[in-house]
């Protein structure tokens, strides 16, 4: 096992349903009275104890949504009460904006979404702030979710609903900057939802996002980049590993959310032209390419879960997801560690490719056998 390795758990997937088209009351006792602290504890409770030992847990909250200056103060303390940390914090402008958010036209909209994303900062820094991470380089992230910025109507406007973005994030991240500035600061690119069209599609998208605002607005790109969302790019049918490489080669992979839209293990449905259905992390040949990419570049940052359970779980089956999709990275970081690397380029340099399948395919497998030693 790695000496440390830090994983973070959602708020958002410990609901009592989905509702709509299927039951919204499958796990009444996530409901009602349950909130932030107490999730908190559920995870001391009922995950933590399920865990190696070397793993360090943390948890992820939408502002305002999930916690608020009500209730931060019972989260910190819930957070610190049960060895936990904030892993990442994010503005639930979807929650409250329909028309573009901070990249709004409606200027009346735009001004109330800036006002979220400082508020969101004022928290981390204020009554959150002694739940951080004490290693400075494990401060938690504070991630941008597109659901807000997109559009649906094709017009000349789109261009300066982008320029509002880039003006808008710009001013964040002064503003963040003026806080202290320890908060890594992430683009989760998303194709679609919810809207039709979205401003920061890819990543490649939030890549140059950055650039601009470096350029255009003196935003240096230190502690900013993306928030590596697997599922993201699966729903579009890109290719996840090779935007690993390009987050890395640009020193931008701030956080991470392991998922999966589940069509890459020949077990679970979704994928390509599929809803956002964030499937925990799976065990199969990609993920376990992605780990070793970021072991080789030196990645120790927080490795969030974006999942929800299933809309049929009972709270007991979507606890225990949560610990499977745990131990399936930690069995896919695992098997890269012992996987032949050198071996491995060596009979891709002789182009036995073949031969580099069957070695990918004896790490997938080593990786299920670790994962089912760590479960039981």
């Amino acid at each position: 096992m790695a000496d440390r390795s830090l994983h973070s758990i959602c708020r958002w997937t410990f609901n009592p349903g989905k509702g709509g088209f299927v039951p919204g009351d499958m796990r009444p006792e996530w409901g009602g009275a349950f909130g932030t602290p107490e999730m908190v504890k559920l995870v001391g409770d009922k995950i933590a104890p399920r865990l190696p030992d070397n793993i360090e847990l943390g948890i992820e909250v939408h502002y305002d949504a999930e916690v608020d200056d009500k209730n931060a103060a019972a989260v910190a303390d819930a957070l610190m009460d049960n060895k936990l940390y904030l892993a990442m914090i994010t503005p639930g402008a979807h929650c409250h904006f329909g028309y573009g958010g901070v990249a709004s036209l409606d200027p009346k909209e735009r001004k109330a979404a800036e006002e979220l994303g400082t508020k969101t900062v004022d928290l981390a820094y204020g009554t959150l702030k002694k739940a951080w991470h004490p290693d400075a380089d494990k401060a938690p992230a504070l991630i941008i979710w597109n659901g807000s910025f997109g559009y649906d109507i094709a017009t000349v406007g789109i261009r300066q609903m982008y320029q509002n973005l880039k003006e808008s994030i710009a001013g964040l991240c002064k503003y963040e900057q003026k806080k202290g500035g320890s908060l890594y600061i992430g683009f989760e690119p998303k194709p679609n939802e919810g809207h039709p069209a979205m401003l920061i599609p890819t990543v490649a998208s939030a890549l140059l996002f950055w650039r601009k605002i470096e350029d255009e607005f003196g935003v240096p790109k230190a502690k900013k980049g993306v928030n590596k969302e697997f599922g993201h790019s699966e729903m579009i049918g890109l290719d996840h590993v090779y935007d690993t490489v390009e987050e890395l080669d640009n020193d931008a992979m701030v956080h991470m959310h392991l998922n999966s839209q589940g069509y890459n293990d020949g077990l679970i449905l979704g994928g390509p032209g599929k809803y956002d259905i964030d499937h925990g992390a799976r065990i199969n040949g990609m993920n376990v390419a992605i780990a070793g990419l970021i072991q080789q570049a030196g990645f120790s940052r927080w490795k969030g879960h974006d999942m929800q359970t299933r809309a049929y779980d009972s709270a007991e089956q979507g606890i225990d997801r949560v610990v499977r999709s745990v131990l399936s990275w930690e069995a896919c970081e695992k098997a890269a560690r012992e996987l032949d690397a050198d071996g491995l380029m060596d009979v891709l340099a002789k182009r036995q490719t073949a031969k580099a399948e069957d070695m990918m395919r004896h790490a997938v497998v080593a990786a299920q056998g670790y994962f089912d030693t760590m479960y039981k």
